[in-house]
């Protein structure tokens, strides 16, 4: 998990102040949906868009999922509903649970898997291998997904030209938006600081300048908040490894806060909306400033002790516990979040920091740096692209995001969706699920693909409104509550997004999804000592027991990267951040 929206969690988002995705790496958080309208199974698990596909013997698909926090198969009531409907089994293979030498043990072997979501820059060596097959007269007889080819999947694989030069289309990109490629459709920035509202009022919401004052107030809080209701201790800050790429997750997602991002595909190098590149070693870099947030952070005692050897998982309990003070990807507000706690004023909002000025990417009309591909020793590729394209259906989206109609929502008057009591809490409270769906808990039974092709940021033909749940006008409604309503009366907006902007306190860039060519062999193993190295010194860094041993190790670390190619690699980086920047400024134009 390297990347940007790819840290996504699998959550069902009840209300204005929660995301519904799908993620942590991101990244993230979604769920599915039974419309019973779309594809109805004809009793053999053929749907209508795939006549003439014999579904009579079970098929168990091999999935390379780099978006996956589960390695094995797909159980619960997704896994149910795939068997009934396809007799497909997936079988997931997860590097993020099994490791990265997984990727090149498959590679090597000449199999990746037959259904595969990997990165950008991965996607590049398998063509030329001849990993991935050519999928073009598949997708163009699809039901559901021809309809994106001309504007979403011909532009990304055209990109790839170097080892694409006849343009095919090798692969879809995941969390795909449908609105435009300048659009930023959301209601909080993805990466910002964000805090429980009841607890920050708790210590006088004191006006935060900068990160010194959040520290501060992060202290009081911890002070006066020490545990849960039921005893579980409550830490200010924790961090996890898990999702460690090129340098520490952690802190490369802050240093968006102050307007420099890592643009995915590099590792080295730190990018802001005026086109400005800084190496991450530099003294001055914001990756440098949240390296320091962080170990001042640990000299007060607010991080937690755990954070040097727990896993993603380990900190989502801790979310749902409402065991952490400090967030900041948007969608970890759905561990905890949801319209009932907001009618008590209870739950994780933005929490503005006046000195902060957000890069924020704009809704990923062409995907966010992840692809849904077909490995070329598939068997059953028609079973798989129809598959595939039932995801991208009405129906599929609505399962995968929401739930099943009359158990996660249900259909108004008007036509439109309205979550239930039952779907405001089920992946938190991890709610059995009726038998007659599968059973089992409804978050442990959601799908563990953890991606989409086309995201929830697209409009449902059936209601005339997003996929995502948090923008559909019956949320919105339910969530005028104490806390929505509180925390507008104090910010004057309607929601973070707008605060920002009206204050002047984010860039939002356009999203730029591309083959940015793929690393020689050379550069390859430099940038993978590299990382190694950065990631491991950052940690320890974060826990140095004084100034001084912080100051020694960035010291060290900038003298030896240079040891082990570093140069090079930031040469190489930077001329990827060149064509973002170009990019960008062709998207803005209007080219």
């Amino acid at each position: 998990m390297k990347s940007s929206n790819k840290k996504w969690t699998l959550l069902s988002a009840a209300g204005i102040f929660l995301l519904s995705t799908t993620l942590a790496g991101c990244q993230n958080a979604s769920n599915p949906s039974p419309s019973t309208s779309s594809e109805p199974s004809n009793g053999t698990g053929t749907s209508q868009s795939g006549k003439g596909i014999d579904h009579s013997k079970p098929l168990t698909v091999t999935v390379y999922d780099n978006a996956a926090n589960y390695q094995g198969e797909q159980t619960g009531w997704y896994g149910k509903l795939i068997k009934d409907k396809f007799n497909i089994t997936l079988n997931i293979l997860a590097p993020q649970v099994a490791g990265d030498q997984l990727y090149k043990t498959r590679t090597a072997a000449g199999n990746l898997g037959d259904l595969l979501i990997v990165d950008n820059s991965q996607l590049e060596e398998l063509i030329p291998a001849g990993l991935v097959m050519d999928i073009t007269d598949k997708v163009n007889n699809t039901k559901y997904l021809s309809k994106y080819v001309d504007n979403h999947f011909k532009p990304f694989n055209a990109a790839f030209d170097k080892v694409n030069p006849d343009g095919k289309i090798y692969a879809m990109p995941t969390f795909e938006a449908d609105t435009s490629p300048t659009t930023f459709s959301e209601e909080i920035p993805y990466s910002s600081p964000i805090m429980p509202w009841d607890y920050y009022k708790g210590v006088g919401a004191p006006k935060l300048n900068n990160l010194t004052d959040l520290l501060n107030v992060l202290k009081e809080m911890q002070k006066k908040y020490p545990a849960t209701p039921d005893g579980k201790k409550i830490v200010p800050i924790t961090l996890w490894k898990d999702w460690d790429g090129g340098s520490m997750e952690n802190a490369r997602w802050l240093s968006n806060w102050y307007g420099y991002e890592q643009p995915d595909g590099t590792s080295t190098i730190q990018l802001n909306a005026k086109g400005d590149i800084v190496p991450l070693i530099d003294d001055n870099s914001m990756y440098k400033k949240i390296l320091q947030f962080y170990f001042t952070a640990n000299q007060m005692g607010l991080v937690d002790p755990d954070s040097a050897s727990q896993d993603w998982n380990k900190v989502s309990e801790k979310l749902t516990n409402k065991q952490v003070l400090l967030l900041w990807y948007s969608w970890q507000r759905g561990f905890y979040n949801s319209i009932e706690r907001g009618k008590n004023g209870d739950g994780n909002v933005a929490v503005p920091i006046a000195d902060t000025h957000i890069i924020q990417s704009s809704d990923a009309y062409y995907g966010n740096g992840r692809v849904f591909a077909i490995g070329s020793k598939a068997k059953e590729p028609e079973r798989i692209m129809e598959l595939l394209d039932w995801m991208a259906s009405p129906e599929g989206l609505r399962y995968y995001t929401n739930g099943f109609e009359g158990f996660n929502y249900e259909k108004t008057a008007d036509g439109k969706l309205k979550l239930t009591e039952i779907g405001q809490t089920a992946f938190q409270k991890n709610t059995p699920v009726p038998d007659q769906y599968g059973g089992g808990g409804y978050q442990d039974g959601q799908s563990k693909i953890n991606s989409m092709i086309m995201s929830d940021f697209v409009v449902d033909p059936d209601t005339g409104e997003f996929y995502n749940s948090t923008y559909w006008s019956s949320t919105i409604e339910a969530n005028k509550t104490a806390l929505t309503t509180d925390w507008q009366n104090t910010y004057n907006a309607e929601n973070a997004t707008e605060y920002y902007m009206k204050n002047n306190m984010i860039d939002i860039v356009p999203n730029i999804n591309t083959s940015l060519g793929s690393d020689s062999s050379d550069i390859k193993n430099k940038r993978s000592q590299i990382s190694d190295y950065v990631k491991n010194t950052s940690w320890k860094m974060v826990f140095a027991k004084s100034q001084a041993e912080f100051d020694q190790l960035w010291t060290k670390m900038k003298s030896d990267v240079v040891g082990l190619g570093w140069n090079d690699v930031v040469a190489v980086d930077t001329e990827k951040a060149q064509k973002i920047v170009k990019m960008r400024a062709d998207a803005t134009a209007g080219k």
